[in-house]
């Protein structure tokens, strides 16, 4: 019989009720508490999914706790993962894994240590469209990828989040908000980056915030929110990444991957399904691809929706003793490869990475299934 982990989870916000109603679709976890700041919004939260409230301390004690979700603002996700390992509990966290090559590096000591593991958001790229994409590349379908595009562009987050501060401060921005999916997939897809160089600017010092509840509030912009940015890849591989809170509207494929004998068309990996296209050399039509993976199915709304497959992942990895695909070496070089973009932005040179990963074990429609309840 497979063994559960007990996960709590530090942090209410409105991403925790997704990984709570989500959660229970997974072998190898049961969701068991809920810790906040706000002791209230952790009351709250408990008492929407049947879960327990904790105050932090209390959940980091917790014998039925195993592995802590960090759910925390990205400023904090250093100190609460932090704190995790030093209570002997694996961590799992909301993505960016943090903000710096150093503070991961620190992590990743505490919990060779103390043999712990450390797993991040997102997981996203495990989702039977990108895991397609994987499928292809692998088998050669489209042959050597040898350049690409990646666009991520959007007014920005002002008009539907209720507080968007943190999203221009220092530690926010398109790069390290929504680079963690898009990099992320394509460091799955492609291995690891080699270089990176970049320019940034913004198109405003402030902005007005449009939602409820502070419509008409002027906020400081503190950080640079567009950037045009080159990856080169170990593999050889050159991708224009462009992201973008400045656009107001854009015709753009999230990503394209241009082979020696054919294009795929990636759909948004900030999603877990999608459409994905592929066309070959010698002809426009697109090729359709059966693929009859799990993380396909709409079970949410209408839509494929997986959230904490990851977080599963890792779990039942602990469990069998094989390595998890949202590591910590994964996470840290897409940490790394984002924080170089950011200071490459600020130099105007191209910057070497210093850390690499293996590729994550592939995910197909077998792996898929057996994640599942």
């Amino acid at each position: 019989m497979i063994r559960t982990l007990g996960v709590g989870v530090i942090g209410a916000g409105n991403i925790s009720a997704a990984y709570m109603r989500l959660a229970p679709m997974f072998k190898g976890i049961e969701m068991r508490a809920v810790a906040d700041l706000n002791e209230d919004a952790a009351k709250a939260r408990a008492a929407e999914f049947g879960l327990r409230a904790e105050t932090v301390d209390g959940l980091l004690a917790a014998d039925d706790i195993d592995i802590v979700v960090n759910l925390t603002i990205p400023a904090a996700h250093y100190e609460v993962s932090k704190r995790i390992l030093d209570a002997g509990k694996h961590v799992y966290s909301e993505k960016p894994f943090v903000l710096s090559l150093e503070e991961g590096q620190d992590l990743d000591r505490i919990a060779a240590a103390k043999g712990l593991r450390i797993g991040s958001a997102p997981d996203t790229f495990l989702g039977g469209s990108h895991q397609l994409a994987r499928h292809l590349i692998d088998e050669g379908a489209v042959g050597q990828i040898t350049s690409g595009t990646c666009f991520v562009q959007s007014p920005g987050m002002e008009m539907w989040h209720p507080n968007p501060d943190f999203f221009f401060q220092a530690g926010g921005g398109p790069v390290l908000d929504l680079g963690p999916y898009y990099i992320s997939e394509m460091v799955q897809l492609l291995g690891p980056v080699r270089r990176v160089a970049a320019i940034s600017g913004m198109a405003s010092p402030t902005r007005i915030i449009t939602s409820l509840p502070r419509n008409g509030e002027v906020i400081p912009v503190e950080t640079p929110t567009t950037f045009h940015a080159i990856l080169e890849f170990a593999s050889g591989a050159q991708i224009a990444y462009i992201t973008s809170w400045d656009v107001w509207h854009q015709a753009h494929n999230n990503i394209e991957l241009y082979g020696r004998e054919g294009t795929l068309y990636v759909p948004d990996p900030n999603f877990f399904g999608g459409e994905l296209r592929m066309t070959r050399r010698g002809s426009f039509a697109t090729i359709g691809v059966d693929w009859d993976h799990p993380f396909l199915k709409d079970n949410d709304n209408g839509r494929a929706n997986y959230r904490a497959a990851g977080l599963a992942d890792m779990a039942l990895a602990i469990i069998e003793g094989r390595p998890h695909r949202c590591n910590n070496d994964f996470a840290l070089h897409v940490v790394d490869v984002m924080t170089s973009i950011l200071k490459s932005g600020e130099i105007g040179q191209f910057l070497e990475i210093s850390t690499t990963c293996e590729r994550p074990a592939a995910l197909g429609p077998a792996e898929a299934a057996a994640l599942l309840a």
